[in-house]
């Protein structure tokens, strides 16, 4: 059975949720900044779609890279001891994006904020997991998520505002002093998890690795998490702009303010997951159900976006509160791992679900410049086309997980009850 939080250590968690908020906010905000500080990036340095795709997506890249070892770090050293360090390269990360004065230089620095902020998500699911029964943590790890929701709120419209009085350089210089603080607020505040009885050396880590990779439920929800969450991502982190401005016309301040509803959506959204899951849950509407239901949302949205069918401000919202469900994914996932492994099956998921990311980000981008270079066609149905190839693969990842229901869905929760 999972160890329940004492009623006196109440305000001890209270102060471990507001750090473990804190990182996740600025994760949010790291990742969605360059959407609007895009017209800025490619001005200054004359990027093309593939390069201006391939900066954003480093961010990815990092992130994704150091997923399986962060699993490892957080299963042997609880989320307080292995956060602040992390957040505190972010920072450093940060410093480095806001100073660099060429192409190399900001790639580097963007891949350093995305390894330091590698696991703002990882890191209090795995506290969830550790202190929480399985039947609160939905809607605990929603309450993460909203967090997250205001991280990119905060990087829509008011960034946009921001932008007019003072350089994206200096933005970034006040992220990295923000995110330092934060750091030190973990290290001080946060609890430890317990540590493992038995400390498991690397090769042991990496077989339990393994197991999770082995695992048909992995390869069920992965795709889905791969495509429909690492597309999301890598549209709402760069390219929602540029198709709002190419395709539909729209003036950066408009799309900010679309950016800004999608936020409020995916805000939510993520509300309602922290309210509602566990009662759901107990009404019979679970983990699954959720899943299914929003991202079927998510897909059909992005074929509206895509099909210009009119009322656009209304389908990014939906794309967006669609995608919000994300963080279910790995309760779903959960439900068929033992509690010891949870710090390694959600980094794998996360792995996938940002190499995605990187894909999608770096790959539109590609696509557009062929279309331009190669086709003579202009960015805006290079856009179009890049869409359209995106849509098509979250349609076949869906479909899986849907032919694959009855084999998973129901919970083995009761058979790997620690």
């Amino acid at each position: 059975m999972s160890r329940q939080v004492p009623p006196h250590r109440a305000i001890t968690m209270a102060f471990a949720y507001s750090g473990f908020a804190g990182a996740y906010l600025l994760s949010y905000v790291y990742r969605t900044v360059n959407a609007v500080i895009s017209p800025e990036l490619t001005r200054e340095l004359a990027l093309d779609p593939a390069a201006l795709g391939l900066l954003t997506s480093a961010y990815f890249l990092a992130f994704g890279a150091f997923q399986v070892p962060a699993g490892m770090l957080l299963d042997r050293y609880g989320p307080r001891r292995v956060e602040p360090v992390l957040l505190t390269l972010a920072a450093l990360g940060s410093l480095l994006f806001a100073y660099a004065d060429s192409l190399g230089g900001l790639i580097v620095g963007r891949a350093i904020i995305g390894l330091g902020v590698s696991v703002c998500l990882m890191a209090p699911l795995k506290g969830i997991a550790t202190w929480y029964p399985r039947e609160r943590q939905a809607s605990l790890a929603g309450w993460i998520m909203v967090s997250g929701g205001i991280g990119a709120l905060a990087a829509s419209a008011p960034l946009e505002f921001l932008l007019r009085f003072v350089s994206w350089h200096m933005v970034f210089v006040g992220l990295a002093a923000v995110t330092f603080a934060v750091a030190l607020f973990i290290a001080w505040r946060v609890p430890d998890t317990p540590r493992p009885e038995h400390a498991l050396g690397v090769r042991a880590q990496f077989a339990g690795v393994a197991d999770v990779v082995r695992n048909a439920r992995f390869w069920w929800v992965g795709p889905l998490g791969a495509m429909v969450t690492g597309g999301f991502m890598a549209v709402q982190g760069l390219w929602a702009v540029p198709w709002m401005i190419e395709v539909e016309g729209l003036t950066r301040a408009l799309a900010a303010r679309h950016l800004l509803v999608m936020s409020l959506t995916v805000m939510a959204v993520y509300l309602c997951v922290g309210l509602f899951a566990t009662r759901l849950a107990a009404a019979g509407l679970k983990a699954a159900h959720l899943v299914a239901l929003g991202f079927g949302l998510n897909v059909v949205a992005l074929a509206l976006i895509t099909l210009r069918v009119p009322g656009s401000n209304l389908w990014w919202a939906l794309y967006g509160g669609g995608s919000a469900v994300n963080v279910l994914v790995f309760t779903l996932l959960n439900e068929g791992f033992p509690r010891d492994l949870a710090g390694r099956a959600n980094t794998a998921l996360n792995l996938l679900m940002f190499a995605g990311s990187f894909i999608a980000q770096w790959g539109i981008g590609v696509i557009v410049d062929i279309a331009r270079d190669r086709a003579g066609l202009s960015v805006h149905d290079g856009l179009r086309i890049a869409f359209t190839t995106m849509l098509v693969l979250d349609a076949v990842v869906y479909t899986w997980f849907a032919t694959r229901w009855r084999r998973h869905a129901r919970s083995v929760e009761a058979a790997l009850a620690a």
